[in-house]
């Protein structure tokens, strides 16, 4: 092994170091001991072990680089700066108002793929981008990511190595800062290095444990890594939070705190360690040969239109799924994900066609979202993810997170609402809207049929963010023809007349009953006017309004959801500003239980019937006020 090397990375890791505590003080908040600890990892992957480049830091063919532990940004800060990214001044605005240096990274910086700081998920980003280099890109970049000790208590991460493993990316590494502490007290395994070895060991890993300081132990171990391809690698580093800070260094009551009055001596003394002073990283790296990326940015459109007759009975999954087909067809950016529903969802005529743009995760849903953000960061992929609605739930922080990256993977919920029948509430999608909703720059599409649900899966191909597609399991009529044309931001108005003197909105299963309410309504003189939500976030205000003006400012919305953050309340936030409109909500008002679809929709007031009497409850209600 170069000594030379070995000091010059070694040095690095000091200067880093240097630039943590630096950074860090500047609003006297952050971590840099959590920096510390993993100083001689990020300067052997960064100087020596990475092929990136500086010009185009996310270039489709660079390695990639997770900071899962994101609370050690500063460092990573530090890393792109020495490499000549931007100007070592601005490391200086850490945390402030008016900077991009967070204080944990998100894409608002040029070299950052995701967001990172709630643990546990950099390493499901990571595994999905390493698939897409081995299966679907055929590219040699490897996919390297740096967990905490800590993060490792979650089930997140366990399911990304089971997936790794299965798919044998060796283009992967994970790098575990083993520095034995959390936030607020030691870690489970403290350094017990033989259980974690077997831990991953068992999860099909080479596990290599290192002394996390020791620069030449680091770069043979990225060395002998590299070389082989059987298997997935992690490098189980030793290392000490707050590493080379005396009187720091290990101790349990620095988790998160500025040096303050330490920085100091701390920084003299870092200084003192580095023998070439007058060291520029930048000679360390190696020549930037990557040109500019070209970027197929082409959207693609159905294959065909949709095939339905008007009046045939279809459930919108299953159209949901035919609509993945042909987009597939049309274009090699579609990529799909299911968790191991795909005869449920249909996304196995997806794979039957296209097996290797088909990824199943099996039932991991945590990992199922880490995956479909690392594959929709990699430049020219749209990707689509499926499952049933109620499951996404378990993943609602790796949207949440996802959000925050800038993602733009499409969602397909599957078996929503009461509708579903005799599997009962566990199986139930009732929160989805909600969740999906609170998303900042998502979309939320709610199909009521087959046609409008094969155009809602094409019009979120098209869109450059998080896109929800809610469907559901019954077979319902087809009600618009195959060249009907939808939108985003607008809805449907399917029944109308001159006399109307409510306005109904419904979405999915609760459409197709407020039609057949409305029909029945006809004979007692009671006229209808029934609005297809179609897109519940953007939500069409205008329509809203002027409808609701011409059926005497009255609204009931019905919905297969629970009340809070579904259709009514959209509806009614909407129309907060208007004092004129009076909004009555029909919903799921209770826990579910199993029964046939039927009887469910009779039972939360969701019927053809049940809303038909509802209507006439209001008119006789408002003749006695």
């Amino acid at each position: 092994m170069d000594s030379q090397l070995v000091q010059d990375l070694q040095d690095v890791a000091h200067i880093l170091r240097i630039h943590s505590i630096q950074m860090t003080d500047v609003t006297g908040t952050g971590h840099p001991t959590s920096c510390s600890s993993i100083a001689e990892i990020i300067s052997v992957l960064f100087f020596h072990a990475m092929k990136y480049s500086v010009k185009y830091p996310l270039h489709p063919s660079g390695d990639r680089f997770i900071l899962s532990k994101g609370h050690a940004a500063p460092i990573l800060y530090a890393a792109w700066a020495e490499a000549g990214l931007f100007d070592k001044k601005k490391l200086l605005t850490l945390r402030l108002i008016d900077s991009d240096l967070e204080g944990h990274p998100t894409p608002r910086l040029n070299f950052i793929d995701v967001a990172t700081g709630s643990l546990g998920q950099g390493i499901g980003v990571a595994v999905g981008m390493a698939y897409d280099a081995l299966k679907i890109a055929k590219d040699s970049y490897r996919v390297y990511c740096v967990l905490g000790d800590g993060e490792c208590a979650e089930g997140s991460v366990w399911e990304s190595l089971a997936f790794a493993s299965f798919y044998n990316l060796h283009n992967f590494v994970a790098i575990v800062d083993i520095n034995e502490l959390g936030q607020s007290d030691y870690t489970c395994l403290r350094g017990d290095l033989d259980t974690y070895r077997k831990r991953w060991e068992a999860f099909g890993f080479q596990a290599l444990v290192v002394d996390g300081h020791n620069v030449q132990e680091l770069l043979s171990a990225f060395q002998s890594l590299r070389a082989q391809e059987s298997k997935p690698g992690v490098i189980l580093a030793h290392t000490k939070k707050g590493a080379f800070f005396p009187g720091i260094e290990g101790s349990p009551k620095w988790h998160g705190k500025a040096l303050g009055s330490s920085s100091k001596s701390v920084i003299d003394h870092l200084l003192s360690l580095i023998k070439n002073r007058s060291i520029d990283p930048k000679s360390l790296l190696r020549e930037d040969q990557f040109s500019a990326p070209t970027i197929n940015t082409r959207l693609p459109q159905l294959s065909e239109p949709p095939q339905y007759d008007m009046g045939k009975e279809v459930a919108t999954r299953f159209a949901a799924g035919c609509a993945l087909k042909k987009l597939g067809d049309a274009s090699n950016r579609i990529i799909v994900c299911d968790a191991d529903v795909k005869n449920s969802t249909f996304t196995d005529m997806f794979k039957a066609s296209f097996p290797a743009r088909f990824i199943d995760c099996y039932i991991a849903e945590q990992v199922l979202v880490g995956v479909a953000t690392g594959l929709s960061r990699r430049t020219g992929h749209i990707v689509f993810l499926s499952t049933f609605a109620a499951f996404l739930t378990r993943a609602f922080d790796q949207f949440r997170m996802a959000a925050i990256s800038y993602s733009t993977f499409k969602v397909i919920g599957t078996h929503c609402g009461v509708s579903i029948g005799e599997d009962g509430g566990s199986q139930m999608g009732l929160e989805d809207l909600a969740m999906f909703r609170s998303l900042p720059n998502s979309v939320v599409l709610y199909p009521s049929d087959a046609v409008s649900a094969e155009r809602a899966v094409e019009l979120a191909a098209g869109l450059p963010c998080l896109v929800y597609v809610r469907t559901s399991r019954p077979s319902m009529r087809t009600i618009y023809p195959k060249g009907e044309v939808f939108e985003v931001g607008k809805s449907k108005i399917c029944v109308k007349s001159p006399s109307d003197q409510i306005l109904v909105i419904g979405g999915g299963v609760t459409l197709i009953e407020a039609l057949d309410a409305a029909e029945s309504l006809r004979s007692s003189n009671i006229h209808v006017r029934v609005m297809d939500i179609f897109s519940v976030k953007p939500i069409d205000k205008a329509s809203i309004v002027e409808n609701a003006t011409e059926c005497g400012n009255l609204i009931l919305t019905v919905e297969d959801h629970y009340l809070e953050g579904g259709i009514g309340e959209a509806v009614s936030s909407c129309l907060s500003p208007f004092g004129m409109f009076v909004v009555h909500k029909v919903f799921v008002d209770s826990l579910p239980r199993s029964g046939k679809p039927r009887e469910l929709l009779d039972m939360f007031d969701l019927s053809s019937a049940k809303i038909a009497q509802k209507i006439k409850d209001i008119f006789e209600n408002k003749e006695k006020q």
